[in-house]
């Protein structure tokens, strides 16, 4: 299925004459952040996105409009920076985490979102928008944050606080510190990253978007969260980072939910390392196998698939060209990553999306997307296939 994607450029025109018709100036500042794809490790750290063009305004009023597709609830919101509150719109609870933990007081201003990462499909659209809101808020009061952890901290603060959800780190990480063909191994106990070289000549990223998101979603993720710390309490570590496989002997004759969560968490954590080391060495094969087992874990053990998402991934594990796939995201939908041969995509493509319109009844329909690097550091594209 061919998809419409808006260029980074079109975003960013698309927002400066949005803005222009709505405040009738041009904008001040611009500020944008990526989302994110993330190869591997999932669920263990307890792609371009969204501009802000702002004008300053009055004292303490700010006035934001939002031009972004499939945003159900009112795109046009006034509240005041002297007093942040979460509300309605929820969209904008976003933004005002992220004033809220910016710790000193904003001026009023006017402006516009927009972004090209896809919403709902677990690309992480909400983190970008929370590093683009903090990057705009340097621009607007000259304050500058040094270091990449501060900001990531800031932004996931906003998402515990204002957004209502308990997320880890890795996803404002990769959109603060994410460079152009790069991997972000992330330690998530102290928030150091390394840049690893994503070297995949004759190989492309694609990204299909299963075009389901179950409602389960926002109650899963904190169960699953608790889950995790329960099982870590119950084996007596205080992290999983001392946990070996050998470690769930203590889980045996417990809770058997417990033992699965804690497995994966182990597992993932061992795959992420081994996936690293893979990349450097350029053994994409590798990674392919890696990818698929992390799927599997996910869905038998920490049970965040669903049926629509699994049949996408064996579908694609059948394609011409696949080396590996599995889900990305929090889980329940969304979007499946997929390593596959170049010169292959176009037939892994009509392979996928004939399996999938036919096991899922017709009743969704997949969307594909190659991840292409483009012109800027931090710029990649979504392309539609």
């Amino acid at each position: 299925m061919v998809s419409k994607v808006i260029s980074f450029d079109e975003v960013v025109k698309t927002s400066i004459e949005t803005f222009r018709d709505t405040f009738g100036c041009d904008p001040d500042i611009a500020a944008c952040a990526p989302g994110r794809v993330n190869l591997i490790g999932e669920h263990v750290d307890y792609n371009d996105g969204f501009v802000l063009p702002m004008k300053n305004y009055t004292p303490s009023t700010c006035e934001v409009v939002t031009c972004v597709e499939g945003i159900r609830e009112q795109k046009k919101a006034q509240f005041d920076s002297s007093s942040l509150a979460r509300g309605s719109p929820k969209w904008l609870n976003y933004v005002k985490g992220v004033m809220f933990h910016f710790g000193q007081s904003i001026p009023g201003f006017n402006a516009v979102i927009h972004t090209n990462v896809p919403i709902g499909g677990g690309l992480s659209s909400s983190a970008a928008l929370e590093v683009a809101t903090l990057t705009f808020l340097e621009l607007l009061t000259a304050r500058k944050f040094e270091k990449t952890g501060d900001k990531a901290l800031i932004c996931q603060k906003a998402e515990h606080t204002f957004a209502n959800m308990p997320c880890g780190i890795m996803d404002q990480l990769i959109s603060v510190a994410g460079q152009k063909d790069r991997a972000l191994l992330i330690d998530c106990r102290n928030l150091s990253v390394q840049q690893i070289p994503f070297e995949a000549e004759g190989l492309a990223v694609l990204i299909c978007n299963s075009n389901v998101k179950h409602e389960l979603s926002s109650s899963e993720y904190p169960l699953r969260r608790k889950q995790c710390q329960q099982a870590l309490q119950l084996m007596g570590l205080k992290s999983y980072r001392e946990a070996t496989e050998r470690s769930l002997d203590a889980l045996k004759g417990a809770d058997e939910v417990l033992l699965k969560r804690a497995r994966h968490v182990i597992t993932e954590i061992k795959r992420t390392t081994e996936a690293a080391d893979a990349l450097r060495a350029g053994d994409f094969e590798e990674m392919g196998k890696l990818m698929a087992a992390s799927h599997n874990s996910l869905r038998d053990d920490f049970e965040v698939s669903c049926h629509e998402v699994d049949i996408l991934v064996e579908a694609t594990l059948g394609a011409p060209g696949v080396l590996g796939t599995r889900m990305t995201g929090g889980g329940f939908g969304g979007c499946t990553v997929t390593l596959v041969q170049k010169e292959l995509v176009e037939d892994a493509v009509k392979t996928i999306d004939t399996i999938y319109s036919r096991k899922v009844g017709g009743k969704f329909k997949a969307r594909f997307f190659l991840a292409e690097p483009a012109e800027g550091a931090r710029v990649i594209n979504l392309r539609a296939y």
